[in-house]
């Protein structure tokens, strides 16, 4: 059996902490802004406000129970380490659920309320903004989630399970699966405006999704030209951890034989490239661009059938 070093220990325990404020924003999002406006969106959890707004069942247990079926599913296909995490993630985001529902309904103090004593935040009339609020703030809890290897469930997994296997976004998938989720709100409330926030919501929640996912992923491409370029390609190597490629080439206008390092990093390690390189040759040229995948070693896994 493979023992975790230290380094792997404070992995896993970074990813549970931020999985842990993910939820926290997806819960919020929901007990503050979503549930009170009774507005859907699409993923177990929409499901369970469903059947809160039609039956009074609490959204929590609706959720943990649909979610526990789909587990059953997702251990073989998706692992043990996610599924472990997935399960962390839905038993927290049921206690989670409870609890922010419990503090809204009972320790917050807003300008309206709904006929059966919800705190309306916004105040009466404010559906839209509560909308584009809570989406925006499960948008954000999902992109953590997924970011630091977790799950919501429900839909999330249905995704996660596709994404692993095809270069399709997170956010397009969960729309795939959400829509007849949010259309079905019309045989609860019969008014296509429900429908129509619904699906605001979740377009909302799709873009913030995919933004906050792909921009933790996003990489450039740098092209680095100096006297010192064996230098600089042992800082990049030992202090970024990134790949140097030499090239050879010839500048043109002076006839010159030049070397060409090739670096391929993630966009938050710019600002260290550009510094160690600036130390060793501060008339170094550098070109950077922003490259749409990375795939191979130390990045993404190429993804095809």
């Amino acid at each position: 059996m493979h023992k975790l070093s230290k380094a792997e220990v404070m992995r896993e325990v970074k990813d549970y902490i931020y999985i842990t404020l993910g939820l926290i924003s997806y819960s919020l999002g929901w007990a503050a802004f979503l549930l009170p406006y009774q507005i859907t969106t699409g993923g177990t959890t929409g499901i369970g406000a469903i059947i809160y707004y039609a039956t009074g069942f609490p959204i929590q247990w609706s959720y943990f129970i649909i979610n526990a079926v789909l587990m059953t599913f997702a251990i073989r296909v998706l692992g043990p380490r996610f599924s472990i995490k997935t399960t962390y993630a839905i038993f927290t985001l049921t206690f989670l659920l409870w609890l922010f529902q419990l503090v809204v309904n009972n320790y917050v103090e807003a300008p309206d309320m709904t006929p059966d004593g919800k705190p309306l935040l916004l105040g009466t009339g404010q559906d839209f903004m509560a909308c584009i609020i809570g989406a925006a703030m499960c948008g954000v809890g999902l992109g953590i989630t997924f970011n630091y290897n977790g799950s919501t469930g429900g839909t999330d997994i249905i995704a996660a399970i596709i994404h692993k296997y095809k270069d399709v976004t997170l956010g397009r998938m969960v729309m795939l699966c959400d829509v007849i989720i949010i259309s079905s709100c019309y045989f609860v409330f019969h008014d296509w405006r429900r429908v129509i926030f619904g699906f605001v919501t979740l377009f909302v929640i799709g873009f913030v999704l995919d933004y906050i996912v792909n921009s933790a992923r996003q990489s450039v491409q740098f092209f680095i030209f100096s006297k010192e370029y064996e230098k600089i390609a042992d800082r990049i190597t030992k202090e970024t951890h990134r790949g140097v490629t030499v090239l050879d080439g010839i500048g043109w206008y002076s006839k010159h034989n030049v070397k060409v390092l090739v670096v391929l990093a993630y966009k938050r390690q710019s600002i260290d490239i550009f510094r160690l390189v600036k130390d060793i040759d501060p008339n170094a040229f550098i070109s950077q661009s922003s490259v749409i995948g990375v795939y191979g070693e130390g990045f993404d896994r190429l993804k095809v059938k």
